[in-house]
């Protein structure tokens, strides 16, 4: 199967490796043409636009930075929407609200699948368009969520006069124990903030999880004040960091006292 991807951020150019190193065939786009030399050296081909690659390819993955960005993508001169036609799926993949998601969607959950079955551990077949859109978010607005109450523990501990060290291995041993904090944690603390999830699209994903949580009345206080750190780590300059730098916004505070 030769695939199409569009978008070699982080978790882009991580995914589109994955497919090319277990056998399929793809051909690659990014904004940033020169994010694709790595890829190339595995095997892939470059398109010139969007359209280009869906014009190509069968089947096309994209995994985009915000809902903008998915749209234009889709629809702007040379997108997406220029070469799709009878034959062609499109699939995007990007962290956008569920209307974005609609406007520029088909399902082809069961001829994809094997693809699927490559990029992640599991895949979920969620029923109408919009509903992967609104998981994702959910997903991400827990995960949001954690690492600002996790930094708080790790200040807490500090301030007490507790080994940060230590905190994280009691936390490994008890219930809440998370991959996410074992992971995250030791650089946390060595103040190291190398990007895996940048911050400025966590905060992006707090604040369409927000708007999904105004659209079904639910309260969600929790996640409302962890959006503000993250705004407030923008602020100071974390954006283009780790999501994990919030811990930098709840030392600040403690500073500040």
């Amino acid at each position: 199967m030769e695939l199409g991807f569009l978008g070699l951020g982080i978790m882009g150019k991580a995914m589109a490796k994955n497919l090319l190193q277990n056998g399929f065939k793809v051909t690659i786009w990014n904004r940033t043409l020169s994010k694709c030399e790595e890829l190339v050296e595995y095997g892939a081909s470059i398109g010139d636009t969007p359209a280009a690659v869906v014009k190509k390819c069968k089947y096309t993955i994209a995994m985009l930075s915000d809902p903008s960005a998915a749209l234009s993508v889709v629809l702007d001169k040379d997108g997406v929407l220029e070469q799709m036609c009878s034959g062609k799926g499109y699939i995007d993949m990007s962290t956008v609200d569920a209307d974005t998601s609609t406007k520029i969607s088909e399902s082809l959950y069961d001829e994809i699948i094997p693809a699927f079955n490559v990029l992640g551990k599991k895949s979920f077949f969620l029923g109408e368009v919009g509903n992967g859109a609104k998981m994702k978010l959910v997903v991400n607005m827990i995960m949001g969520s954690m690492i600002n109450a996790f930094s708080e523990g790790l200040v807490l501990s500090d301030r007490s006069g507790l080994s940060q060290q230590t905190l994280l291995e009691v936390l490994e041993l008890g219930a809440v124990a998370t991959p996410m904090f074992k992971m995250k944690g030791p650089a946390m603390i060595q103040n190291n903030y190398a990007p895996a999830f940048p911050l400025k699209h966590q905060q992006k994903d707090m604040r369409l999880a927000l708007a999904l949580g105004d659209e079904n009345a639910v309260s969600m206080p929790v996640a409302a004040a962890a959006n503000e750190a993250f705004k407030k780590a923008r602020n100071m300059g974390f954006g283009d960091h780790d999501f994990s730098a919030v811990y930098e916004t709840v030392k600040s505070l403690g500073d500040s006292k």
